[in-house]
């Protein structure tokens, strides 16, 4: 167990096919579990099983980002150094953690630190993953890893939130995640925000995890609704950016979507009217959320961590 004061941060939904096994690998640390209104055995089990794990179990599903905040609160309030969120379908391989540490106290200006992600048993990468480290996004990874003369740390644009080290630097300077996402783009957003103060965010090539998803299908018929979700998405990571001067955006899309939306009624074709009246809807209804996610996160502090 390392030095410095670490908490490993788990949000739980339904992940009883994993738990066992992620908690298992974080033997040795401090554990905070946010259950996300679970309606498996989850809950119970953790409260059977690990006594000494702090659990907090919420009556409703927060989502990803605000369950997560949580956890790092209550972290913050115990005068921790490092925060390490971790997925419930992830699994510690041996020191990961202790290596990123290290590697942080040897170069701070890193804001998040990520260990190499591999496929659940371990035996070739995660295939997102290997999209991180892709030629485009750092040249040197694979050639190096080729070469037998891999660094310690690849700087990188983005790296998923499954296994993020925080320091305490990071929480207080660039705060939790955003609320305006709800699962989904949360990290995206939270790297954005890391990028534009100035902060780094690094892969460790001495660390490892496992990420059991590999076998996992998603076969969900998309319909009206998840379109419109998946548009919002797009919208928020898009126009909440702080990196980018681009809220001139959104007036000039709903007046594209205006005339649209008049031009197919005069036409009577009224369900593609319906179509983009139902898109400036979504706009109007996100628009100032967006605004002030802006003004927010353009400045340094704790933001959304209560």
């Amino acid at each position: 167990m390392t030095k410095e004061k670490l908490f490993i941060v788990i949000i739980t939904y339904n992940g009883m096919q994993w738990i066992e096994k992620c908690l298992n690998s974080c033997n040795g640390n401090s554990i905070i579990v946010v259950d996300n209104a679970s309606t498996d055995n989850t809950v119970a089990f953790i409260r059977e099983n690990y006594p000494k794990i702090k659990l907090i179990a919420q009556d409703k599903n927060l989502g990803f980002g605000a369950a997560n905040n949580l956890g790092i609160a209550y972290a913050l309030k115990q005068e921790c150094d490092y925060v390490f969120l971790l997925n419930q379908d992830t699994y510690l391989q041996k020191n990961a953690i202790e290596k990123l540490i290290e590697a942080h106290q040897e170069n701070p200006e890193f804001g998040i630190l990520s260990p190499i992600h591999l496929n659940g048993i371990g035996d070739k990468l995660d295939r997102n993953f290997s999209y991180y480290i892709s030629y485009d996004k750092n040249p040197n990874f694979y050639f190096d890893a080729i070469n037998s003369g891999l660094k310690t740390i690849y700087e990188v644009p983005f790296v998923n939130a499954a296994a993020w080290l925080l320091p305490k630097h990071t929480l207080e300077n660039i705060g939790g995640f955003d609320p305006i996402f709800f699962h989904y783009g949360e990290d995206d957003n939270y790297c954005q925000r890391v990028l534009f103060h100035k902060l780094k965010i690094g892969i460790v090539a001495v660390s490892f995890v496992n990420h059991d998803r590999e076998t996992r299908t998603h076969n969900i018929k998309e319909t009206k609704e998840s379109k419109l979700l998946k548009l919002e998405r797009s919208f928020k990571l898009n126009w909440a950016n702080i990196n980018e001067d681009n809220l001139k955006e959104i007036t000039t899309r709903k007046n594209s979507l205006k005339k649209k939306v008049l031009k197919f009624k005069i036409k009577f074709k009224f369900s593609v009217a319906k179509r983009y009246q139902s898109e400036l809807k979504l706009i109007e209804r996100i628009e100032s959320e967006i605004i002030k996610s802006k003004e927010i996160n353009c400045k340094l502090g704790s933001h959304y961590i209560r």
